[in-house]
């Protein structure tokens, strides 16, 4: 690992293997609850859930279509919620009448999903439902019927496979605890 990357790095919370292998589980669940699907749609929520998005499309073998989606309720550089939701690049697909798989990499507070989900629901897909690498429920400030899920993770800040830490070390193939101390000195 660069030392780079070090400083920020208290533990390794779920390394490569077990990530590839849940991964592949939910692909195997997808595979099964789409069998018959022709119009599946995975909607990726930019940026932190393309790397877990390239790795589930590799696992799911229903044909599909790829479309991405950014919003955001957290400023560049900024570790906390700004309070109000946007659509910083929608869709390119019209999502009327498919089934729509919407891939996230982490669910925390539920507000910015809650957004996603009420915009794309109006636009009167078939079907709709979420699927998240990883569930911190205990962060939870909105419902929300996560359809499948990674892992679910306690209250710790997070950043590797997809997750930034202030947009750098997305590249990590393992999802990481952030050293708070390390978070303090900046």
């Amino acid at each position: 690992m660069p030392a780079s990357y070090a400083k920020y790095l208290a533990e390794v919370l779920i390394d490569e293997a077990a990530l590839q292998e849940r991964i592949a589980q939910l692909g195997q669940q997808i595979n099964r609850d789409y069998a018959d699907c022709e119009d599946l749609l995975l909607l990726c929520i930019l940026k932190g859930g393309v790397m877990f998005l390239t790795d589930l499309s590799r696992h799911i073998e229903v044909p599909h279509m790829i479309d991405f989606m950014a919003a955001s309720s957290y400023g560049i550089g900024a570790r906390k919620t700004a309070g109000s939701v946007r659509i910083d690049m929608d869709l390119k697909m019209d999502v009327r009448g498919k089934h729509v798989l919407v891939v996230e990499d982490i669910i925390d507070s539920g507000h910015t999903l809650a957004f996603v989900l009420k915009t794309i629901q109006n636009r009167q897909p078939a079907s709709l439902r979420l699927c998240a690498l990883l569930n911190k429920q205990s962060r939870r400030e909105v419902a929300l019927d996560v359809d499948y899920i990674g892992f679910e993770i306690e209250n710790k800040f997070v950043f590797g496979y997809g997750l930034d830490l202030d947009e750098r070390f997305r590249n990590l193939p393992f999802v990481a605890v952030a050293n708070p101390a390390a978070l303090t000195d900046e």
